[in-house]
Order: C-alpha cells, then sequence, then structure tokens
C-alpha cells in the first residue's frame, strides 16, 4: 500500500510539472473552466454510477442532478452518465478509464469508491473530483483535486421518525393504535444506514418514549424480495409504518405496503413520484431525502463561478437543504394537516438546534445495538 501510495505521489508530482499551465493558479480553488471560457468549449462533467439507474432512490437521484446541472447550466456544460454495473471488480478500472477521457469533472460516490478516489485521484491532477456521501483520506494522499461531501442522514431519519410516531396512532385510513413502528435497513454494517435508524429512534421518542421499532436488514442493498419479505412480517407484528433506507431493494418494503395496506416512508429520492399513478403511491407517506441532485448541482455551480475549493470535506443537512422529508400532494392528501405541523414544528427545533442528534458515524457497534434495544 505504501509503494503504491508512494508511487501515486511520484508521478502526481511529474504530471503536475508538466501540466503546470492547465492547472490552478490559487491552492484548491478550480479554474472554473477558465480555459473552456477562452476557446469557448464546454466544461465536461462525467457521473459514474455505481450499480444502474432506475433504482428509485439514490442513483436516480444524482442524475437528477445532472439533468438539472444540463437544464440550469447547458450552455457552459456537456453531462454524461456511465453506469458501470455492481460487480466491484470493474469500479476502478472505470474510474481510471473515465480519468482518461476528455472530461472536466468526474462526479460519483458513494464509499464504495473512497478507496478508488484516493489511490487515482493524485494520478490525474488536471481532472476535478466531485465526490458524494463520503469523505476521503486527505491527510493521506494528494487529493487537491478532490472536493468530497457527505450528508447528515441522521436529521432525515429523525424527522422520518417524527413523521412515523405522529401517523401509527392517527386516525389515518391504515393505522393502528398500537405504538409501533418499523425499520428496514439495507447492510448492518453500513454506518450511512445505522446513521438513519438511530436519528429515526430518537425522531420517533422525540414523539412519544414509549414508541416501539421493529428493525430488521435486509443483507444488501439490491434484493427487493428480502426487503419485501421482511416488511410484510413487520406488518404482521402489528407495525403499520415502516421507514426503508435500503437503496435499490426498497422497492421491495414499497410493494410490501401497496399489498399490505400499510404505510411506508421512502428513502433518498421522493419515491412517490417514482410510483405517480401507482396504487404504491397512495402508501408512501413521504420520504427522507438525501438531496444528491441539488448538492451535485450545487457543486458544479460553484465550480463555474470560481467557489468550490477542492482538497476539503463538507457535510450538509438540514440547513444546506441537502436532507429533509419530501413535501408533495400525496403527503398533502394522505397525512392529515395537524400531523404536517407538529412535523414542520419539530424540523424548526432541528433547524434552531434544539435537538442533541446523535449519530452512529464512529459510534461503537455496543452502542448501536444498545439504542436498538431500547426501542424493542
Amino acid at each position: 500500500m505504501l509503494n503504491r501510495k508512494f508511487g501515486s505521489l511520484l508521478l502526481a508530482g511529474m504530471m503536475m510539472v508538466t501540466t503546470l499551465v492547465g492547472c490552478s493558479s490559487g491552492e484548491g480553488t478550480t479554474p472554473a473552466g477558465e480555459s473552456q471560457e477562452a476557446t469557448g468549449e464546454k466544461v465536461k462533467v462525467t457521473l459514474l454510477v455505481t450499480g444502474s439507474l432506475g433504482d428509485k432512490a439514490f442513483n436516480d437521484s444524482a442524475q437528477a442532478g445532472m439533468e438539472k446541472i444540463k437544464a440550469e447550466f447547458g450552455d457552459q456544460v456537456e453531462t454524461e452518465t456511465i453506469e458501470i454495473g455492481f460487480d466491484k471488480t470493474k469500479f476502478e478500472p472505470a474510474l481510471i478509464d473515465v480519468s482518461e477521457s476528455d472530461t472536466d469533472i468526474i462526479v460519483t460516490g458513494p464509499w464504495d469508491m473512497k478507496e478508488h478516489i484516493e489511490n487515482n485521484a493524485p494520478l490525474y491532477q488536471d481532472k476535478k473530483y466531485i465526490v458524494f456521501d463520503t469523505d476521503v483520506a486527505y491527510d493521506e494522499y494528494d487529493l487537491n483535486n478532490v472536493y468530497s461531501m457527505s450528508y447528515k442522514q441522521n436529521e432525515a431519519g429523525f424527522l422520518a421518525g417524527a413523521l412515523a410516531a405522529l401517523a401509527t396512532t392517527s386516525d389515518m385510513e391504515f393505522a393502528n393504535a398500537d405504538k409501533k413502528i418499523g425499520f428496514v435497513g439495507a447492510r448492518d454494517t453500513s454506518p450511512v444506514i445505522n446513521d438513519f435508524l438511530v436519528g429515526y429512534i430518537q425522531g420517533a421518542q422525540f414523539i412519544d418514549q414509549e414508541m416501539k421499532v421493529e428493525v430488521s436488514y435486509v443483507g444488501s442493498f439490491t434484493d427487493t424480495a428480502k426487503a419485501k419479505e421482511l416488511t410484510l412480517a413487520q406488518y404482521a407484528k402489528g407495525v403499520d409504518v415502516v421507514f426503508v433506507a435500503a437503496g435499490p431493494a426498497s422497492t421491495g418494503t414499497i410493494e410490501a405496503a401497496s399489498s399490505a395496506k400499510k404505510y411506508v416512508i421512502g428513502v433518498d429520492s421522493d419515491q412517490a413520484l417514482a410510483y405517480e399513478g401507482k396504487e404504491e403511491a397512495n402508501h408512501i407517506i413521504s420520504s427522507a431525502l438525501k438531496r444528491l441532485d441539488t448538492s451535485i448541482a450545487r457543486g458544479v455551480e460553484l465550480y463555474l463561478q470560481d467557489g468550490l475549493t477542492f482538497g476539503a470535506h463538507e457535510e450538509l443537512g438540514l440547513k444546506d437543504q441537502a436532507v429533509g422529508l419530501a413535501n408533495n400532494a400525496i403527503y398533502e392528501a394522505v397525512v392529515t394537516e395537524a400531523i404536517r405541523t407538529q412535523v414542520e414544528e419539530v424540523e424548526q427545533a432541528l433547524l434552531n438546534g434544539e435537538v442533541e442528534l446523535k449519530t452512529a458515524l464512529g459510534m461503537s457497534q455496543e452502542d448501536l445495538q444498545a439504542i436498538i434495544k431500547s426501542v424493542q
């Protein structure tokens, strides 16, 4: 590892000498495509998707960001999206291929691209990298051409928990009197998924200390059948609202909610809109948003304005409009006005700093399990 890192830094240094004219004159900030402005060329932005589009969640939110970039900055920017599938052995070769292409900005994430960015970005100092939903080791690698951003998904989870707790004992059509809600996550080893969960539990108990939470893990981000099975099992135990944080596998939980005539809170993108016009949409009372779309577009906009700082990481949350709850026609039609008002009050409490929010990031397994057991 040390030899590879040393070689990477040495080659990066050589490349910086030979490409000095094309590099930024200001340390850590982008040249904002000055050469493109001078020549009339567009800045090329490429999204590298781990997995595929059509997940109605995480990846589709990233792609929505690319569409937003094209719509708002199409006169300055050319966009491209590359799906690299689920085979992790192909992630690094795909990153190298796009780094050697004519693209100017490479947008990718999440955590499973972290190591590949760290190993390869130093070799391509003429490229800029925007990395979402993960941090990178700036203190160990020469990553002055990398901007990374992560999200306060525990804030989105907190709002989802408050909504679920308010809905479960309400007079909404598919609610029952039991103070019991559910959570279906992807992998129990994922800090991001568990951060959603910790926020969800805390949000539910912020509303009612007696609220119980059933917790299940799919063991995968793609096994929709398992997600559906676990969700149906929770509904059979008296749960009437389930928050799902399982990436593409989330569609299995949504199918379960529709077939069982219960409620679900989606994740990442506004999943009700993805099912617009279908029966499933009526059971998705909201979604805990992780706004890859707006944050990716924000990053490119700042780049074009000379305002994006590379070699740095940002954590984006509710105050940055990077997380939140989806508010759409279905939410307004299915969720009562009284509950919506209470959710708004909870959101304001978060914004005002009135809630000391816990996070699973850096939390020990022992502490996490203690939180889960406290609501069983």
